[in-house]
């Protein structure tokens, strides 16, 4: 492993990311064929929040956060912490003091597969955290990692610069270089649900307007009345 602090990262267009967030992490998913989410480990640490930014990385040793304290001088208005370690560790790497010196740096929120402390304070000042676990074990600062180099986040490679869309649903990963893809598609599915939200609000099936009848044909799926259904499935 290399143990840097890049510097200079490109980014994603602002108006482009904060579309990706005004999407959510669910419509988001789908219009990239279903690819990107970092898995179901991360869990929101608050309700009813939702963010986007560009990736800061941050690639740690297990118990120790000194990379941690690297990075925040590489964060800039609009970012998104992003932490791994380089084995698994719940520890809690990150609290309070953390947040509020990437708040005044205007950094969006944290993305860790660790632990996050303080709690009760982080969601009192209103920084949305996406962890692992919530853990009181501190860590120590003795070890080099790296900022700014492509991680590995549950299912989801994340290289710096990479859009980071989060929401109560999870946390997801856009490549920089398909942001703007990305958002047409994306646009694309909000227009289509919102009319099939408008059919189904005037008593449209779900079957018939994706179809779906001759998918269950097909499937072999039968209809029977509860008569014959149970005629054919009595007892012994």
């Amino acid at each position: 492993m290399k143990t840097v602090v890049v510097t200079g990262v490109a980014r994603a267009a602002g108006p482009v990311i904060d579309a990706l967030g005004a999407h959510g992490v669910a419509t988001v998913h789908e219009a990239m064929g279903r690819s990107g989410l970092a898995g179901a480990g991360l869990r929101p640490r608050q309700d009813r929040t939702r963010i986007a930014g560009s990736a800061v990385t941050v690639l740690c040793w297990p118990g120790d956060n000194l990379m941690i304290h690297a990075a925040v001088e590489q964060c800039r208005e609009g970012d998104v912490l992003v932490v791994t370690t380089t084995s698994p560790s719940l520890d809690g790497s990150f609290g309070e003091l953390f947040a509020t010196a990437l708040r005044y740096r205007g950094v969006r929120g944290l993305v860790t597969t660790g632990g996050v402390r303080d709690l009760a304070e982080l969601r009192e000042m209103g920084f949305p955290v996406w962890s692992a676990a919530v853990n009181a074990q501190g860590t120590v600062k003795a070890t080099a990692g790296a900022v700014n180099v492509p991680i590995t986040v549950g299912g989801a490679l994340v290289r710096p610069g990479d859009v980071i869309v989060a929401d109560d649903d999870g946390v997801l990963c856009v490549p920089r270089g398909d942001a703007q893809a990305v958002l047409a598609a994306a646009d694309a599915r909000v227009a289509k649900e919102a009319e099939s939200r408008e059919a189904y609000r005037a008593g449209e099936l779900s079957l018939d307007r994706n179809r779906l009848r001759g998918v269950l044909d097909r499937l072999g799926v039968r209809y029977v009345s509860a008569a014959e259904y149970e005629a054919g499935h009595e007892p012994g």
